[in-house]
């Protein structure tokens, strides 16, 4: 019983402070501000008895809620995507919600947006791969590059062992070059640009990266379709795309979907100097203090690295990232800005 009283006690203060928040916001002109008329406000009030609690009274009332507005079509790799139809309309707004209430992911992926979309761009566009593409990456680890899978897929891109060497990774104890961005964005260029080949649709080549080629291949097939978006799929596979679209119309202008942050909120890209390392490394520990960072600093830069040591019994060129001073402390003067309509103080 005390532990209900205690719950309801939280639960009560939580909707009280919920409901002055809701009832600021709920202002009509500052929501078509805020929003710029890309969402619809639907304000649901309920009117509450008093409640007598712990000799407090809790008064509460107001929910906010916002709905996305949905454009007729959107654009995919070149490719105009009809949203008229009711079913690619509403496939597109389940995402488009998903990503406005994630908030500390979405949140997240933004800072990290800024730190990697710098180092992701001119590698798809040096290999051919539409812009576009780096949304993929958004979706499958958050731009997270040390994300793991229940399922064991490592990295921003999120390769499984047997297809990181199939694609050029390295992968052993030692090294795994699944933690590496640049490395891994590179074999994520070769699948697409097959996948490409195999299809001519980018749309299909996204879809495939989720579902694997061969499947894909064979639904287009047995369907009569060409392109995947049309296809019926496994629910997971059918969203994909669908999350990928999404993804690039928020971070394409988040503060019409009220997100609002500060330069010196985002997160900066990595400055560094590159040490080449050609034969073995006994100690990694040694290695960063001799290098005048801490092992920390080390394996925080490059992740890549698995273990304690670097056997390399064939004497394999490494890049190691060194990180310079400015990369190691935060100076808010000099955060810059990777898309200036993701922060409310650029000019």
């Amino acid at each position: 019983m005390i532990f209900q009283k205690n719950s309801l006690v939280l639960f009560t203060v939580l909707i009280a402070v919920f409901s002055e928040t809701s009832n600021v916001l709920a202002e009509t002109d500052f929501l078509k501000k805020v929003f710029k008329k890309k969402a619809n406000v639907v304000v649901v009030k309920t009117k509450v008895d008093t409640t007598e609690v712990h000799a407090e009274k809790i008064f509460y009332q107001g929910i906010l809620a916002v709905a996305p507005d949905i454009p007729e079509e959107v654009s995919f790799c070149g490719q105009m995507i009809d949203l008229r139809k009711a079913e690619m309309r509403e496939r597109f707004d389940r995402e488009m919600m998903t990503v406005m209430y994630m908030h500390a992911s979405t949140l997240l992926l933004l800072k990290r947006a800024n730190r990697y979309f710098p180092v992701i761009e001119p590698i798809l566009k040096a290999n051919g791969i539409p812009d576009d593409m780096k949304y993929l990456a958004c979706i499958e680890s958050g731009l997270n590059p040390r994300a793991m899978s229940s399922a064991k897929a490592i990295g921003m891109w999120q390769f499984m062992p047997e297809t990181a060497r199939q694609f050029g990774l390295e992968v052993n104890d030692d090294v795994d070059e699944r933690y590496h961005v640049e490395k891994e964005t590179e074999a994520a260029c070769i699948y697409l640009r097959n996948a490409y080949k195999k299809y001519g649709d980018w749309s299909s080549a996204a879809a495939s990266y989720n579902s694997g080629t061969s499947r894909i291949a064979k639904e287009l097939v047995r369907q009569g379709e060409a392109t995947s978006l049309n296809l019926w799929l496994v629910e997971e596979t059918s969203r994909y795309v669908f999350r990928i679209l999404a993804c690039k119309e928020f971070l394409s202008h988040p503060q019409q979907y009220g997100f609002y942050l500060k330069k010196e909120q985002l997160y900066m890209p990595f400055v560094c100097k590159d040490t080449l390392i050609t034969g073995k490394v006994a100690n990694w520990v040694d290695f960063a203090r001799a290098q005048g960072i801490s092992f920390y600093d080390l394996k925080n830069y490059n992740s890549w690295i698995r273990s304690d040591s670097l056997v390399n019994v064939e004497g394999k060129a490494y890049k190691v990232a060194i990180p310079l001073k400015e990369s190691l402390f935060f100076d808010k003067t000099k955060v810059t800005v990777h898309q200036k309509n993701w922060v409310i103080d650029e000019d």
